[in-house]
């Protein structure tokens, strides 16, 4: 049998009131430790990397540069490639996985959510989670939300202040609410 992280992962319902929900509450608690010690202590590089790592569960590399504030409500489920840019006060809400490429760019302000709560006004303390997967090159405009379950494909170009709903196919621009094709990208 799956344990309750697994199952999230999986995109199965998650319920507040599952026996199993107080291992996500530890989690979640010990993050917000960790992002209030990387947000408000003066670090160097190296102590950054460091504590992205513990966040994270998995070794930072040194190429990414991460600019602080960064907020994360998980952090476990966020893997990074290598030269990564995260622009300042970034929100990356992870419990349904977040996968950045390498070479990405996101810039100030982004949120990046993979949990929504379930529809049904009684039922608000089930969530429902799927992963946000960002290819390489990809470069995020300032102030984008990006919903759960999205895909963004490489190179492509997600305009300021957009909000992404639903897949973006490699080599295009896309903007608005919900951002939509503007026109692909040549070079």
């Amino acid at each position: 049998m799956k344990d309750i992280f697994e199952r999230e992962l999986a995109g199965e319902p998650t319920d507040m009131a599952d026996p199993e929900f107080p291992k996500i509450l530890k989690v979640l608690k010990n993050t917000q430790r960790l992002i209030h010690r990387l947000n408000t202590e003066s670090l160097n590089d190296k102590q950054i990397e460091e504590l992205m790592s513990e966040i994270t569960g998995k070794p930072f590399n040194a190429s990414n540069w991460i600019m602080l504030p960064f907020y994360t409500d998980f952090g476990r489920n966020i893997s990074f490639g290598k030269s990564c840019f995260i622009g300042p006060c970034c929100i990356f809400m992870d419990r349904g996985g977040i996968s950045i490429a390498d070479g990405v760019w996101i810039a100030p302000r982004v949120c990046l959510t993979t949990t929504n709560h379930d529809f049904n006004p009684y039922k608000r303390q089930v969530t429902i989670s799927k992963g946000i997967v960002i290819k390489e090159r990809v470069w995020i405009g300032i102030n984008v939300t990006v919903c759960p379950g999205v895909t963004i494909g490489e190179n492509s170009i997600v305009e300021a202040g957009s909000v992404v709903t639903g897949d973006v196919p490699p080599n295009v621009i896309v903007g608005g609410v919900p951002a939509k094709i503007i026109k692909p990208l040549e070079f």
